[in-house]
């Protein structure tokens, strides 16, 4: 049967809302339909019809982590925030270092996922840093890239070789950038928050550093290297260099980043405790300039839910992390798309086509073919930000209680509906 999502819209090329309708069969987009088809008619009425969401960056925590969330609800997550494929970071313990791990993840993605999960392989056993592990395996039992985020990579000489190893296999390295040396024991940015606070700060060079160093093995070893949540404006200006001098490197900026400093911090509350954290105004501005002109290729939420016990320990012994998949597109249409700083065909394609395109997925289109994996948006819907109405586990976000305009409201997976608000009117 062919489904039809009437009388909604779509952004054209240009930009401009144009109306549309959207029709899909047996998971795939279709631009003709016979006319003894049988159809199942949804009457979308003026709302935005859009690819699903891509999010390369997000933490289901399972498993060893199933407290703070399970694949089955950061799915249902996803999916209530529009997105349809969703990569799964490997910091679980135990890790998928393994083809048996990463096998038994896979097998438990098809059992309980509700959107499109692409999992991460480790760089090092264990995320240790001591000993690379199989990528030749990894790759074969489905690894999406690999990377052992949470940690940065320390030694030169071992990232190197992971480089080499990735290249040969025409798989991504994606980094979390960060020398242990220089992190001092800090819970946020090193400026005038931690200086106000008397709190232990993370110096930008922290960040910036490692980026400089692993674009030129980037170089060396030929391979795509992908920079995660990229936050202060020395780490901008390092990936825009290394860009005009050819090298293959990609980076993505979190939401949070993107609307958020360390001017914004309420008091000490552990939900604007992130790594890496919110930094200064100047950082904040340049990741939206290095995201206007290209340096930076995508939007990925880091979203990483931690429980309410976790995040009450306060602002120096709480965990990093908030979450981020429900809240993300109505709040950067809120504060981005609303107030003129970008348009709204940008965000979407930030977070759609930018994404698919930079790892080659097939993702982010609604041409005749692509897979029928769809958001539909009411871009009038203003709502307050509550927690307690989150899929997640995870309720850790510092935007309790922001009132915001445009939310998702169904969400199509290979041409299933897998979640929706209220049927559309």
């Amino acid at each position: 049967m062919i489904t039809t999502l009437k009388n909604g819209f779509i952004l054209s090329e240009s930009g401009e809302l144009v109306r549309a309708d959207v029709s899909f069969e047996n998971g795939k987009v279709v631009s003709t339909i016979p006319n003894d088809a049988e159809q199942q008619i949804i009457d979308v009425a003026g709302k935005l019809i859009t690819p699903g969401f891509v999010d390369v960056h997000v933490h289901l925590r399972e498993p060893g982590g199933e407290k703070k969330e399970t694949i089955e609800t950061g799915t249902k997550a996803a999916a209530r925030g529009g997105f349809t494929t969703i990569c799964a970071m490997p910091n679980t313990r135990p890790t998928p270092d393994t083809k048996e791990q990463l096998n038994w993840m896979n097998d438990r993605i098809k059992e309980t996922a509700s959107v499109n999960v692409l999992p991460y392989a480790a760089i090092t056993t264990r995320l240790l840093g001591r000993e690379l592990t199989n990528f030749e395996e990894l790759k074969e039992s489905g690894a999406f890239a690999f990377t052992d985020d949470g940690v940065g990579i320390q030694s030169a000489s071992m990232m190197l070789e992971a480089m080499r190893k990735a290249a040969a296999l025409d798989m991504a390295i994606v980094a979390h950038c960060e020398e242990n040396t220089l992190i001092q024991n800090g819970s946020v940015h090193e400026g005038r928050f931690s200086k106000e606070n008397g709190l232990n700060g993370i110096p930008s060079v922290c960040e910036s550093v490692h980026i400089a160093r692993d674009v030129l093995l980037a170089e060396a070893a030929g391979v795509h290297y992908h920079v995660c949540h990229i936050s202060t404006k020395e780490s901008v200006r390092v990936v825009r260099d290394a860009k005009r001098a050819g090298i293959r490197v990609t980076a993505e900026v979190t939401p949070h980043h993107l609307l958020l400093c360390e001017d914004d911090i309420d008091g000490l509350d552990a939900n604007y405790k992130m790594n890496p954290p919110l930094r200064s105004k100047e950082d904040q501005e340049a990741l939206i300039e290095g995201l206007l002109d290209g340096t930076i290729d995508f939007i990925a939420t880091d979203h990483a839910p931690h429980t309410a016990e976790e995040k009450a320990q306060g602002i120096e012994r709480a965990p990093f992390g908030i979450v981020g998949l429900e809240t993300a597109f109505t709040l950067l249409n809120t504060h981005l798309v609303k107030k003129n700083v970008i348009t709204l065909k940008q965000l979407i394609d930030w977070l759609t086509v930018a994404p698919a395109k930079t790892f080659k997925l097939n993702a982010g289109g609604l041409k005749e073919g692509a897979a029928a994996d769809l958001c539909v948006i009411d871009l009038e819907q203003v709502e307050t930000i509550n927690p307690d109405d989150f899929a997640s586990k995870g309720k850790n976000t510092p935007f309790k209680g922001w009132k915001t305009t445009g939310w998702p409201m169904m969400t199509f997976v290979g041409g299933e509906l897998v979640w929706e608000k209220e049927r559309v009117k």
